[in-house]
């Protein structure tokens, strides 16, 4: 066991079957490469080479524009499923990053009781713990956006809590997002943030 004082030097969690993990800072084009070769290698044998080049093509786009958008909300991991299910994508992911309270801000002090006072327009808050630290599980469905490129509305999830160890206002937030043909509320969104919740019961924190 570290010191109680010592601070972790990264995380583990278990992804869902089927989800690989898109590192954001190194390996990325290699990651996105090996990504798509699985996703291909999955489509059907009798599809004709044209159509597989072209999935090949779209696939890579889509994954290119999933990291684009995480890097730009500063994540440092992004997972996403690359098996097919009944012969689609899943159009879900989700990422890990960090960020940065008011100086001196402890485990349930002002960030947590903000969120949980006002976790956004239309969003729920509730008290959460992942690996022993207080935080706070939001959800809510964000409205579509045609004039950004969003045709659909989308299911989101966030966890916020702190990083534990000397430095005081250190969080890290994990966003989970799910775009389903059936819209935010349907069956499929409950089941896959069903699955999210699942997976955050696996994170930990990894020390040296």
């Amino acid at each position: 066991m570290p010191a109680p004082e010592a601070g972790p030097v990264g995380y583990t969690l278990i992804p869902p079957p089927g989800w690989e993990l898109v590192p954001l800072r190194e390996g990325t084009d290699d990651a996105l490469r090996a990504l798509v070769d699985t996703a291909v290698r999955d489509l059907p044998e009798e599809l004709p080479r044209d159509r597989r080049t072209e999935a090949r093509m779209a696939l890579h786009k889509e994954l290119n524009q999933a990291v684009r958008q995480a890097r730009e909300a500063h994540a440092h991991s992004l997972y996403m499923p690359v098996r097919r299910v009944r012969g689609h994508l899943l159009a879900a992911s989700f990422v890990v990053s960090e960020r940065l309270a008011a100086p001196g801000a402890g485990p349930r002090d002002d960030l947590v009781a903000g969120l949980l006072r006002a976790p956004g327009a239309g969003r729920e808050a509730e008290a959460t713990e992942v690996d022993g630290a207080d935080g706070v599980r939001t959800e809510g469905v964000v409205a579509a956006a045609p004039a950004r490129g969003v045709e659909a509305e989308s299911r989101h999830v966030d966890y916020v809590f702190p990083v534990p160890g000397p430095e005081r206002g250190r969080w890290v937030t994990v966003s989970f997002s799910a775009l389903t043909g059936e819209g935010a509320r349907g069956q499929l969104a409950d089941a896959l943030v069903g699955l999210f919740d699942a997976v955050m019961t696996t994170f930990r924190w990894r020390y040296a």
